[in-house]
């Protein structure tokens, strides 16, 4: 029975741990031919830089070959032609599928369609499990742990697919509590509060954390996203509410550190670079390992 991952609620926590175990491992050895012989569609209709090249990264040090395409309008979707086929299309030539797509579900429904193992390289405004498990990967290495810790997400939690991901996986884990600092306008959608409530999860809502930042083990950055605004002056209104600053971290705890699934467009200002608590560059880089990882027990090569 083939494996896909669509949302991050697709593995268990002994799953995640897993991943964490094998991302360990391909940091320590990356290059594996494990995908010697096979070949990996990566299919993008919407634009991505650092999700992928790390999964084009990963797959050639595993020994795979990759077909796709990361502009949609380099693809048949510009005559017309649906989704379903062109993953039944695409399907006959890949022994996996990692898609990005701009539509909520689209990736369900492509999982649904295919043959082969789907990866969601994320879903409009809903999920994006690799991103997650990179991150996951992220506050292990920097915390030695994934319990008991105080997560501060601060700046789009609305559209975020990234912190809703993050949400549901680290819920699963001992005593985490949440801060979410938001304008009102991209406040956290009331199903994840839920969804917390309702497994007993501490969470509080801020409009500012300047004076609260100081309690945090990760400090998550998001970036507010001017393609999810239909109305412009809204975006306008909101784009620079959340900017961390260097000073900011002065009285922050010396365990904390910075996380962004970036682009970062200026909600961190280039002075926390080279603050030892900005940890965004090397969390891109873990996500090399992490999506090695993912396709290695997807494909149950390890």
């Amino acid at each position: 029975m083939k494996k896909d991952l669509i949302s991050i609620t697709d593995f268990s926590k002994e799953e995640y741990l897993k991943i964490m175990k094998l991302a360990a491992e391909f940091e320590a050895n990356p290059n594996q031919e494990l995908l010697k012989g096979k070949v990996i569609a990566t299919l993008f209709f919407e634009p991505s830089t650092r999700t992928r090249l790390s999964f084009e990264t990963a797959i050639s040090r595993l020994g795979g070959r990759i077909i796709g395409f990361a502009d949609p309008d380099s693809s048949s979707a510009t005559k017309g032609e649906t989704l379903h086929d062109t993953i039944k299309m695409v399907s006959n030539y890949a022994d996996l599928i990692v898609m990005r797509h701009p539509l909520e579900g689209a990736a369900r429904y492509a999982a649904e369609v295919s043959p082969v193992p789907v990866i969601n390289a994320g879903d409009g405004s809903n999920q994006h499990p690799s991103q997650t498990l990179l991150d996951m990967y992220s506050i292990l290495k920097t915390q030695g742990t994934l319990d008991n810790l105080n997560i501060f997400m601060v700046g789009d939690l609305k559209y975020g697919r990234t912190v809703h991901s993050l949400l549901m996986a680290m819920s699963e884990f001992e005593n985490p509590v949440f801060n979410f600092i938001a304008p009102t306008v991209l406040e956290m959608p009331e199903e994840y509060k839920i969804f917390l409530r309702e497994k007993g999860i501490k969470y509080y809502e801020h409009k500012e954390f300047t004076a609260i930042v100081n309690a945090a083990d990760i400090i998550y950055m998001t970036r507010v996203q001017k393609e999810r605004f239909s109305d412009p002056i809204e975006y306008e209104q909101v784009k620079n509410v959340y900017i961390l600053r260097n000073d900011m971290l002065d009285n922050t705890k010396p365990t904390v550190k910075v996380l962004h699934p970036l682009p970062r467009v200026n909600e961190i200002h280039t002075d926390v670079d080279s603050n030892e608590k900005a940890y965004y560059f090397e969390q891109a880089r873990n996500g090399v390992y992490t999506r090695e990882a993912i396709i290695s027990h997807i494909m149950n090569l390890k």
